[in-house]
């Protein structure tokens, strides 16, 4: 494994689950993931639905969604995981992975997060995250293959994950 000052796959992170249980994201190396920040008070939170469509057409093929709900955005992610969680499930039938709540952008951006956009900057070489529901898909090595925007629909991904599973 890397050092955590020079990781270079998502296996050298951990996350937080929304009870505050540390999880190594090294048990997911070998999957294909699709790493999202969500919230569900925003415009594109009825993207969940795409998201769970995507986990359940694909997870037998080991493909996983996992979701880092995100409050840096116009105070769209306002609730306790608790919170979150039960809207996502009532209200979109989620069944995949949720993390806690994390920060993308600033000096409290969770280390992940300054990795996935220094390794997929976005539009012009940015390297902030602009809004809710910004995607990285990540290959079954553990590297990030491509960086999506916020509207880039989760049914528009099905081509570039079926390619790496």
């Amino acid at each position: 494994m890397a050092s955590p000052a020079d990781p270079r796959t998502i296996a050298d992170f951990e996350a937080t689950l929304p009870g505050g249980e540390t999880v190594s994201l090294a048990d997911r190396l070998g999957k294909v993931l699709l790493v999202v920040n969500t919230a569900s008070k925003c415009g594109f939170t009825p993207q969940y639905a795409g998201l769970e469509a995507l986990w359940r057409k694909y997870r037998e093929s080991g493909f996983e969604v996992v979701a880092f709900p995100c409050n840096q955005f116009g105070g769209q992610e306002p609730g306790s995981a608790d919170e979150i969680a039960s809207f996502c499930e009532v209200n979109f039938g989620l069944s995949f992975p949720l993390m806690g709540k994390v920060d993308v952008n600033g000096d409290h951006a969770a280390p992940l997060w300054t990795w996935l956009k220094g390794e997929a900057p976005g539009l012009l070489g940015s390297k902030s995250i602009k809004w809710n529901f910004t995607k990285f898909l990540i290959g079954r090595d553990g590297k990030v293959v491509r960086r999506y925007a916020p509207t880039d629909k989760p049914e528009k991904l099905e081509e570039d994950i079926e390619a790496l599973l």
